[in-house]
């Protein structure tokens, strides 16, 4: 394998990862505008049309350029307020139960105290 040939499939394998990265950031983003099932799943279709129509192009340069207008879309049409889950960092309910104050005990295992 020459040096070139090992560059080349290098640089497609690095495509192949930012182009499944963009489509499952532009999927997920998807959810957001479109938060019921019955909505998305057209959406997602038509996204993944997007993607699948150009699947076998071979011209590392114009693969480049294609990458670089996804990402530049994605980032133009991203949610501004994004659904978050709830219990996930940035959601409603992460770590809504403060910690309680000091001198405050916590007995873990209550009803089983020994009897001194």
């Amino acid at each position: 394998m020459s040096v070139s040939t090992a560059s080349y499939l290098a640089r497609r394998a690095a495509q192949k990862e930012r182009v499944r990265i963009l489509y499952r950031r532009a999927l997920k983003d998807t959810l957001n505008w479109a938060v019921h099932r019955h909505l998305f799943y057209p959406d997602a279709d038509a996204l993944r049309e997007k993607f699948e129509a150009n699947r076998n192009v071979e011209d590392i340069e114009l693969i480049d350029r294609m990458i670089a207008a996804g990402e530049a879309s994605y980032n133009k049409w991203r949610h501004p307020d994004p659904y978050i889950v709830p219990w996930a960092p940035g959601g409603t309910k992460f770590c809504r139960n403060p910690t309680p104050p000091p001198g405050i005990e916590i007995i873990y295992n209550y009803g089983r105290e020994d009897n001194d």
